[in-house]
């Protein structure tokens, strides 16, 4: 006969084994609301013993003293998530399934204080991952922390999709196998920076249009907290209020689609009006933050010269409304394709966000 167990049994379980070897002196177990864990980016705290990461780059770091620790995770099961554990600068991808809930960080590791980083490497689109409990020493105040707060919105670049090849080539496995957010380049340029970051992008998603449908597109659902079309779970503008918001959208605005439909020539007006109208959305939400206009790393030259017209358009648009220098145009030097289905690669993120590095610290004085 099968015995079935319920994800709050395996907890209540958990957090008995934990007690006990806390006794030992070995570890303790400690629930997502410590007020020493902090969290960012795109996460459902509906249930604050079980919030969720649920956009692309959702993070919570913490300070222990021990000598081990593992985390509680449960998969919403669409399919299955990666996220990315840093511990002391260490890092390493683990595979969030929907059939396991402990998750091994480090063992065996010195005496003395340790950080603790864990990061959601795919998006919205795969499902949440809800962080349920940790397994570890004394958590302890992170001490001096970022104080930066960086905002990029985009596509499935700026979600980190189809960039990491280091554990299954292209062409193998299932889309999200080579999502890898954390190593982006957005939180790139924003740990370069000394800033958090916040991801607010969706693979396959444009200004005007996508790159199979005509809609939603990203202002249709930036406002909602999973980044999709229903309006009862919104996404909170004061939760994250960052001094400098990028945006990067157009590759599939430009692209011929996937063929399914037929895919009329850009509108460039409508293209162009749109931009204007989240831009102007974005400003109403954070009117102190500088907003930055990204071209697209990823499209021909020639259309890449199309959208650098219409992003001056905007940000001259923009100059009329707001009567202020507070908009930006930054250009990608190079067309970065080298992962899978034209996008970047690892190392491409890392060039892209050198670049970007440069840029934000000239326009915020950093």
């Amino acid at each position: 006969m099968k015995t079935f167990f319920s994800f709050n049994t395996k907890i209540t379980a958990f957090m008995t084994l934990v007690n006990i070897l806390g006794c030992q002196g070995q570890s303790e177990s400690h629930l997502p609301d410590d007020k020493n864990i902090q969290y960012t980016g795109r996460i459902d705290f509906a249930n604050p013993q079980k919030p969720r990461l649920v956009g692309a780059g959702a993070y919570f770091e913490l300070k222990f003293i021990g000598k081990s620790c593992s985390v509680l995770l449960e998969d919403q099961g669409l399919q299955y998530n990666y996220i990315a554990a840093v511990i002391d600068g260490n890092y390493k991808r683990i595979k969030v399934t929907k059939d396991k809930t402990q998750y091994e960080i480090a063992t065996d590791l010195k005496k003395g204080e340790h950080t603790l980083l864990i990061c959601k490497a795919t998006e919205a689109l795969i499902g949440y991952v809800a962080f349920a409990g940790i397994q570890c020493g004394e958590i302890i105040p992170l001490g001096k922390t970022y104080t930066r707060k960086i905002e990029f919105i985009g596509n499935s670049i700026t979600s980190g999709t189809a960039m990491d090849l280091s554990e299954v080539p292209c062409g193998k496995g299932v889309w999200h196998d080579q999502h890898n957010a954390y190593l982006a380049y957005g939180p790139l340029a924003a740990r370069a920076l000394n800033a958090n970051w916040l991801l607010s992008s969706v693979s396959g998603m444009g200004i005007s249009r996508n790159w199979n449908n005509e809609g939603p597109t990203i202002p249709q659902v930036y406002d909602h907290l999973y980044l999709d079309v229903n309006p009862k779970v919104e996404w909170n503008a004061q939760t994250y209020v960052p001094d400098l918001v990028s945006i990067c959208l157009g590759t599939n605005d430009f692209s011929d689609g996937d063929g399914s439909y037929d895919r009329k020539k850009l509108d460039s007006a409508k293209f162009v009006n749109a931009y204007i109208r989240f831009v102007r959305h974005i400003r109403e939400r954070y009117p102190n933050a500088p907003i930055c206009l990204l071209n697209s790393p990823a499209i021909s030259r020639e259309n890449n010269e199309k959208l650098s017209q219409y992003l001056s358009a905007v940000i001259e648009q923009m100059y009329k409304l707001y009567q202020d220098n507070n908009f930006y145009k930054f250009e990608f030097p190079h067309n970065y394709s080298g992962g899978c289905d034209g996008h970047p690669n690892i190392e491409e993120h890392q060039k892209m966000a050198n670049e970007l590095t440069v840029f934000f610290r000239k326009v915020m004085n950093w």
